[in-house]
């Protein structure tokens, strides 16, 4: 009787998957994605050993009695019990190692024993991998004689690519993600023979994509049509001069060798269709297999993700995060299913998607991994790097750029210093940044003479309504409201209190107002000042971090249409208490401001800023690395990769979101609350949720503004919570809970 890795329910044995098949189109599959960082021998390994413990008698008894087929052949051998079939292969492993290799057994085991329920940590409990190893041996001794057949002529005697055993100091940092890095080789290629087998409609529906070099000349004719037409609108604006600069300064770079580079470019100077030329022309040259965008926010991938699709065509660009329209989802299926292995020439996704997946155990968030090997990873707004995390975040692009062969491209107007914390200094794309800026120079940048002396809303009121179109961005959402409540009734507020669908109408009609010279004048929160491309001829902007002041200033005059500077006023606003990262980062701009040859729009005073601030914080991640990921490496490959992956947060507020009434989407919430939180009802209501701190959402509930379905989903029950002109009324004289920030 053979043995099978999966059944088909309603078709007899015969048709199902032999175990021997299965293993050996894993191994292929895995060794092949291996093979990419020199790794082909693991994936193989991992590949014919992960489903050794589906030969156990028990495990083919299961699967005869799932299909309603009688099992008793099994009887003499079976124990009746459940097996937990991925054990088998890691004691195999480490059986198979003599004890001075014991790292390689154990490499073998945690790619194993994880295939399923995630990377496991080496100790802490029943979970961990040295307790499982020492349960699971029963198990493996009551097959050890049936697994040599299928366990084939392995190569057990591994040696890990040498830049996985790399010390910096004396102390291994690249092992941890060279073993996620195999690991994802195994899960996408377990689940795509599995996929292949058990669904082949949904097999069949994913997309074959073009490759790089047949996408560039469809890029380069669009990008050149373009600036045709831009030049023939405006010939005499210099602002199309300068960005045909930076293209040719992008396109010049792209020549030079992989590695780490900085795009320096201020707001509004097109860096994101000249980071694109940059990356495309750089793939090209170098056999890169893809791009990468790393966006900070969901509330601006999507204006990215469009201007891509523009020039790249609609089916070549994998948005992937949590607002991705569910409609999009139905009309490219195979684009849907491209965000599950990042298999796709052109790749938008969030900081949160990008680094936590490279810190993640879990399978699903691993799998992606292997297919950023030979990519190029632009990082949008590189200042925004969460201060807690910056160190390893940035160990992470070390590894990725010196063990990996990815270029990474850093592009920010504001760029941070983090020439600590990289291997290799990058190289600047821009030959002088500085003659850049002043080039680009549309703004005025002023500080008030007075830093400790604030303004009230009442006053700032007042100055503000003396312009007929004009933005403020202050620190917090209660801010927001109190200044919102002392405009006109026709101010527009903008904060994330708004759900995702909501912004994007506000932003739309605040455009289109400025367009039409109408009057708008907008209060926001900081939302505003990554990506969200709007031109206003005054900005007033809270006292803040200086990369915030000047993320702000990007908002003003952005296309240089005013025949003299924008004003940015930066004023002092009423105390309030301030997160401890915004209130460093406006401390640190405090201290700046007090140097007599302090130049706040210059890209030079960045690197002084970002020194000062990072010197600021007490943590920024080192020792979490180190004692997680690295310090138990060394002879005995102890790490902590389930906790590593469920401690590695870049939002580490404790918040929940929450559904909420808006733009009739009623029906909506009736399909949930009546047919169950399924996979399309959930990403259609994601665009129709507000996030709110942990402690805010328990009051709502206790107060019954809002209601919990199927045990877990928070739903707006009163109708009076959210406010066409306002979002989510946490402020209201009922309830009005303590500082609230973005």
């Amino acid at each position: 009787m053979p043995c099978f890795a999966h059944s088909l329910e309603g078709f007899p044995p015969d048709k199902w998957q032999p175990l021997e098949e299965h293993l050996a189109s894993v191994a292929e599959k895995a060794a092949g994605f291996a093979a990419g960082f020199s790794s082909r021998e693991w994936g193989l390994v991992a590949g014919r050993l992960h489903d050794l413990g589906k030969v156990h008698p028990d495990f083919q008894a299961y699967l005869f009695r799932e299909n309603g087929l009688d099992s008793s052949e099994f009887d003499g051998e079976a124990t009746g019990g459940r097996i937990n079939h991925s054990g088998c292969g890691a004691v195999f492993a480490l059986d198979n190692c003599q004890p001075s290799r014991s790292i390689i057994g154990r490499t073998i085991a945690y790619l194993i024993a994880g295939h399923h329920a995630g990377l496991p940590d080496w100790h802490g409990g029943r979970d961990s991998l040295s307790q499982r190893l020492e349960a699971e041996k029963p198990v493996f001794e009551g097959i050890r004689d049936k697994v040599s057949e299928f366990a084939g002529v392995l190569p057990l005697d591994l040696r890990p690519p040498d830049f996985a055993g790399q010390c910096r100091n004396g102390e291994p940092m690249a092992f941890h993600l060279w073993v996620r890095m195999v690991f994802s080789c195994l899960v996408d290629a377990d689940f795509l023979d599995t996929e292949a087998f058990m669904d082949s409609k949904k097999a069949s529906s994913r997309l074959v994509f073009p490759t790089l070099a047949e996408l560039k000349p469809r890029f380069d004719l669009a990008l050149e049509a373009m600036m045709v037409q831009a030049r023939a609108r405006s010939p005499e604006k210099n602002i199309n001069r300068i960005r045909a600069g930076i293209l040719a300064d992008c396109r010049k770079a792209a020549l030079e060798e992989p590695g780490m580079f900085t795009l320096t470019v201020p707001t509004g100077g097109g860096k994101t269709l000249s980071g694109t030329a940059f990356a495309l022309d750089h793939a090209v040259r170098h056999g890169k297999k893809r791009i990468v965008y790393v966006i900070p926010y969901t509330s601006i991938i999507e204006q990215t993700a469009d201007v891509l699709r523009g020039f790249l065509g609609a089916t070549n660009v994998v948005e992937h995060h949590s607002n991705i329209a569910p409609e999009r989802e139905r009309e490219t299926p195979g684009l849907s299913l491209a965000t599950e292995n990042w298999d796709a020439p052109v790749i938008v996704t969030t900081n949160v998607q990008f680094f936590e997946s490279l810190y993640a155990a879990k399978p699903g968030r691993c799998r992606k991994l292997h297919n950023l090997v030979n990519s190029v990873v632009i990082l949008d707004e590189a200042q925004l790097l969460p201060p807690k995390w910056l160190f390893p975040c940035t160990e992470a692009l070390n590894r990725l750029v010196s063990d990996y062969r990815v270029t990474v491209v850093l592009s920010t107007a504001t760029q941070p210093a983090l020439d600590r914390y990289l291997e290799r200094p990058p190289r600047e794309i821009i030959p002088n940044p500085s003659s850049l800026f002043g080039e680009l120079q549309r703004t005025s940048i002023r500080f008030p003479e007075n830093l400790d002396r604030q303004t009230d809303w009442p006053t700032l009121a007042a100055e503000l309504q003396k312009h007929q179109q004009v933005l403020c961005i202050v620190n917090r959402r209660r801010d927001c409201f109190d200044l919102w409540k002392a405009m006109p009734e026709d101010t527009i507020h903008l904060s994330a209190l708004m759900c995702g669908q909501h912004r994007s109408n506000v932003i739309a009609t605040i455009k289109a107002r400025l367009e039409t010279g109408d009057a708008v004048r907008v209060i926001s929160t900081q939302l505003v000042e990554a990506g969200v491309d709007m031109d206003f001829p005054v900005v007033y902007r809270a006292l803040a971090g200086l990369d915030s002041i000047n993320q702000a200033a990007g908002r003003c005059n952005r296309e240089g249409r005013l025949d003299r500077p924008g004003m940015v006023h930066v004023f002092i606003p009423p105390e309030g208490k301030l997160p401890d990262l915004l209130r460093k980062g406006r401390d640190t701009t405090r201290e700046l401001c007090a140097a007599p040859e302090f130049a706040p729009a210059d890209p030079e005073i960045f690197r002084s800023y970002f020194q000062l601030f990072y010197s600021s914080v007490n943590d920024l991640g080192e020792t979490w690395l180190r004692d997680n990921l690295v310090k138990n490496v060394n002879h005995e490959g102890h790490v902590q990769f389930r906790t590593a992956g469920g401690e590695f947060r870049l939002i580490d507020e404790y918040s929940v979101p929450i559904v909420v009434s808006y733009g009739n989407n009623e029906k909506l919430i009736e399909r949930l609350r009546f047919g169950g939180p399924t996979r399309e009802i959930m990403r259609a209501l994601q665009r129709f949720t507000v996030t709110v701190p942990g402690p805010t959402a328990d009051h709502l509930l206790t107060q019954s503004f809002i209601e919990k379905l199927h045990d877990r989903i928070l739903v707006q029950v009163d109708t009076t919570l959210y406010r066409e002109n306002l979002g989510l009324d946490l402020h209201r004289e009922a309830y009005s809970p303590e500082d609230l920030c973005i």
